[in-house]
């Protein structure tokens, strides 16, 4: 029986490990969730827990917030002994998040094989912290299990060997319609007084966009003058909270608690479009055949504008004002990429517990001298 680490930590990473942890454990795997801590709060955490259907963690590393050295530093402290004493035949871990980065590197120094789950996701911006965490992953990883062809092209460009690249498709869909119909029978249109198609979604985390006064400022004023069309529902992540209680919402924007997954998945499908700086509710949209905005300058999920309803429209807010209106004039039509069909956990099983053995993990030799297919460098 094959002894397999699942890893999660934040709030992102929940919809990604449940769909892979049952089917792994349907096809006879012992499987060990391992909490890291990273996200530690009800609202970003037990909610979710409790609407997947996640069992309690195996074990609870306690992380909790600080710096990203910090906060790496102290996962990989904690996960290292329990490598040693689990001696697990591979560890799964998903996204990138601190958390994904931390026990990539205990795993890779310790032995077993490791498999990275969105593997090739990539935006080409080294101000995100994610980026270099993808590619950190990516790079010391044995399985590279890409959601997409795409996804796939930037690893066989950064020079890894095709056995160790699996386009799989794209797990958080598999919880999505896995829960679907159970998130379209809550009631929170009713408590909210929204009707379907009624309301624009909104969701702001990333420190690019609230960390930053002006930023965030320029960002509301847009939406204050979307709100005028179009009426626009914001749940507020804790990181923005206390920004946006500094500077004020416009009229016409209603801030909510942050939601569970149920209830943000029935926002998003009744949502006229979505505006956004997240990678999930990209791909989440795509699947409900919602318009999505992004607000961002870049995305790790092209697919989602080239093969799904996202449009990219930057931060600029007079960019994002007429891209806004274009997508209410004229909305994208649905559509969405091959092997986002609710089966990505199934092949991912299959991989790990059926594939050839990947345990010749590259070495630096291997990807040749940079500009010859290396993987890439921070500038």
């Amino acid at each position: 029986m094959a002894r397999i680490i699942c890893v999660a930590g934040a709030r992102p990473n929940y919809m990604k490990i449940k769909p892979v942890m049952d089917a792994l454990e349907r096809r006879g795997a012992e499987v060990f969730l391992v909490h890291t801590g990273q996200h530690y709060d009800a609202s970003m955490n037990d909610v979710f827990f409790r609407d997947l259907g996640i069992r309690s963690p195996d074990r609870y590393l306690g992380s909790g917030s600080g710096t990203h050295a910090g906060q790496t530093g102290r996962v990989m402290a904690a996960f290292e002994p329990l490598v040693d004493e689990l001696a697990p035949d591979a560890v799964v871990v998903v996204g990138d998040i601190n958390s994904t980065l931390a026990c990539a590197l205990v795993t890779a120094k310790a032995g077993p094989l490791l498999a990275h789950v969105e593997a090739g996701l990539r935006s080409r911006d080294w101000s995100m912290p994610e980026e270099v965490n993808r590619v950190a992953t990516d790079r010391v990883s044995d399985y590279l299990l890409a959601p997409s062809p795409d996804a796939a092209a930037n690893l066989r460009a950064e020079g890894y060997r095709e056995d160790q690249i699996h386009v799989v498709g794209n797990v958080m869909i598999d919880t999505l319609l896995a829960n679907l119909e159970r998130a379209r029978e809550s009631d929170v249109l009713d408590r909210y007084g929204l009707a379907r198609g009624g309301y624009g979604l909104v969701t702001l985390h990333r420190p690019a966009n609230v960390d930053d006064p002006d930023s965030l400022r320029g960002l509301l004023k847009a939406l204050g003058e979307i709100a005028g069309r179009c009426p626009l529902l914001l749940p507020v992540h804790p990181r923005a909270a206390e920004r946006l209680a500094e500077l004020g919402v416009p009229a016409g924007i209603r801030l909510v608690p942050p939601a569970g997954y149920l209830d943000f998945i029935a926002l998003q499908d009744s949502a006229r479009l979505v505006l956004t700086d997240s990678g999930g509710v990209q791909e989440e949209t795509t699947a409900l055949g919602v318009p999505c905005v992004t607000l961002r300058e870049n995305t790790e999920r092209p697919i989602t504008v080239s093969e799904g309803t996202n449009v990219l429209a930057g931060t600029d807010p007079e960019r994002v004002l007429a891209t806004v209106n274009r997508v209410l004039d004229d909305p994208p039509a649905p559509r969405c990429p091959a092997l986002w069909d609710g089966r990505a956990s199934e092949r991912i099983a299959e991989v790990l517990l059926d594939g050839p053995d990947a345990h010749a993990r590259l070495r630096p030799t291997d990807l040749g001298p940079p500009g010859a297919g290396a993987a890439p460098h921070h500038p």
